[in-house]
């Protein structure tokens, strides 16, 4: 029988982040499981808090993630180790696709 996969969140969430975001999805339950139009405005106000900071939170730690991978790639560059500048690029061009092609009026590929 196969086994699920494990999943694997990315580097630059902390554990902290990942409590956050626990925290944020409490708040949203509540949200749901509110009786009244006032305990919901209440319970809407402290999920837009969480929300807020736990996004702060992410975009925080994920660019000092990436500095420090630009800073690592920069300084193997300088030393010319080429094995060194592969893993930081590699993980900092994950997921993105290569430019297409640029085409004429004509729809005809530009041939440079």
């Amino acid at each position: 029988m196969c086994s699920r996969k494990k999943h694997h969140d990315k580097e630059w969430i902390s554990i902290e982040t990942l409590d956050k975001i626990k925290e944020m999805k409490n708040e949203k339950t509540v949200i749901n499981n509110s009786r009244t139009r006032t305990e919901e405005i209440e319970a809407q106000a402290e999920y837009i808090e969480a929300n807020e900071q736990t996004k702060k939170s992410i975009k925080a730690k994920k660019q000092k993630c990436v500095g420090d991978l630009t800073t690592t790639a920069v300084k193997a560059a300088r030393e010319g180790n080429m094995k060194r500048i592969y893993d930081p690029t590699k993980k900092l061009a994950q997921g993105k696709k290569q430019d297409s092609q640029i085409k004429h009026r004509e729809n005809q590929p530009n041939r440079t």
